[in-house]
């Protein structure tokens, strides 16, 4: 057998949602990898800074504007892709939005955004992404970025977690039909962690008192995110499809 390789030397990784957040962070560090990152969003401008800082530190990068919700956009995007670096090795769906009401103030617009973006865009982006890789002989890599509310809900965020849980579902069911294509389908459900957005509130007496229900008792660093996200992307999870991995200092086993 040989050694375990998390290196992506030469692979072709496409990030969603990359103008923030996960997606943000992942580029550079993937980049540092050997992958050959391409981060799109639906700004392309946004986009700039983070493909100079990553070629500039001797990475590969290309940036492209990308509607998750709009099919011609990901196909569009995609030529683009493929005229540059050829086809993508590995898909992560990173582009999310959430919600803030009660389930009762919860308009028809603000269920569908969510939805378009976070379930629906994750399937555009997989199908047409996985059409290409069948075509072109690839073993590739899908990782659908879920969350632990796809697991276990939190109140006031009805249409997020519908559509985290929906997510977890089609990775499971995009593995059992790509397998037999040696398409690997699976997702990294993400807990509560430190981020810019959120490190304002986090130090307040009600952010101090959510991160005490979390079993470990801490928020996780966006580091820890790169152990579950290197493995998947990498042939080291070769015989690994439909597997949710939980990355959430124990807060899917957590007591009620």
């Amino acid at each position: 057998m040989s050694d375990i390789n998390f290196r992506l030397d030469g692979k072709v990784v496409l990030i969603t949602g990359a103008s923030s957040g996960f997606g943000q962070f992942f580029a550079p560090a993937l980049a540092r990898q050997g992958a050959k990152v391409v981060v799109a969003a639906r700004r392309r401008n946004p986009l700039l800074a983070l493909e100079e800082k990553i070629e500039s530190d001797g990475g590969k990068c290309l940036a492209v504007a990308m509607d998750v919700t709009d099919r011609a956009s990901v196909k569009e995007a995609l030529d683009q892709v493929e005229a540059s670096y050829g086809c993508v090795d590995v898909v992560i769906n990173n582009a999310g939005i959430g919600d803030s009401n009660a389930m009762f103030d919860v308009t028809a617009e603000e269920w569908d955004r969510v939805m378009s973006t976070n379930l629906t865009g994750a399937f555009n982006v997989a199908q047409e992404s996985a059409r290409r890789m069948n075509q072109h002989g690839k073993h590739g890599s899908i990782i659908n970025i879920a969350s632990v509310l796809g697991l276990r809900v939190a109140s006031h965020l009805t249409a997020y977690c519908a559509s985290k849980a929906g997510l977890v579902q089609l990775t499971k069911a995009m593995a059992l039909e790509l397998a037999r294509y040696q398409i690997r389908v699976n997702a990294i459900c993400p807990g509560y962690f430190l981020t810019d957005i959120n490190r304002d509130f986090m130090e307040t007496d009600a952010g101090k008192k959510m991160i005490q229900r979390v079993p470990q008792r801490r928020l996780g660093d966006l580091s820890e995110l790169l152990g579950p996200l290197f493995l998947l992307a990498s042939d080291a999870s070769s015989f690994m499809t439909g597997s949710i991995l939980s990355v959430d200092g124990g807060h899917a086993v957590s007591t009620l």
